[in-house]
């Protein structure tokens, strides 16, 4: 018998539902969620609760620059997730953790150890969808909407970047 692997990690843009089943894995294992959501802030939604400066991203910045600063982000990241994933790993139980900012690219620097990791990926309309319900698109004003729209942009733009990253690193490793 395989031996299965201690700790999991979820790896996908916003909108996919890495943290819904990051918690449900959770709670029906009793092992602790790690997200690195707070970790580090970058301009994220731009609805409900997001300040003027967020929106104002959005409207200023060309698609290519917007995910561009994202995956500026992501490297910056790199050292505090490491870390992270380091002192979680001492702790020598087992864990879950999920993040956008997780790359599959960087998988081997993290040295993750005995580990699941799935990539988490939909097809475009499902995650336009997703995006479209979660900022109650059709409730907001001219200048949320627009904004909106480019956040969609980079989450789909980040999907297939994030799938083909995974294939290209499976391939590598195997």
């Amino acid at each position: 018998m395989t031996p299965q692997p201690k700790n999991l990690f979820l790896i996908g843009t916003s909108h996919v539902g890495k943290s819904t089943c990051a918690h449900r894995i959770g709670l029906a294992t009793g092992l602790p969620v790690i997200s690195t959501d707070m970790l580090g802030r970058h301009p994220e939604r731009p609805w409900t609760g997001v300040p003027d400066a967020v929106v104002e991203f959005y409207h200023r910045l060309s698609n290519d620059t917007i995910h561009w600063f994202l995956r500026a982000h992501h490297e910056n990241m790199r050292p505090i997730i490491r870390e992270k994933i380091r002192a979680q790993r001492q702790m020598g139980d087992g864990f879950i953790f999920e993040s956008a900012a997780l790359r599959p690219e960087y998988l081997a620097d993290w040295e993750i150890g005995d580990a699941l990791v799935v990539c988490f990926h939909v097809e475009d309309p499902v995650l336009r969808e997703r995006i479209v319900h979660g900022s109650r698109y059709s409730e907001q004003g001219k200048q949320v909407k627009a904004a909106i729209e480019k956040f969609v942009e980079r989450s789909l733009r980040e999907n297939t970047a994030l799938a083909e990253a995974a294939k290209a690193h499976w391939r590598t490793a195997n």
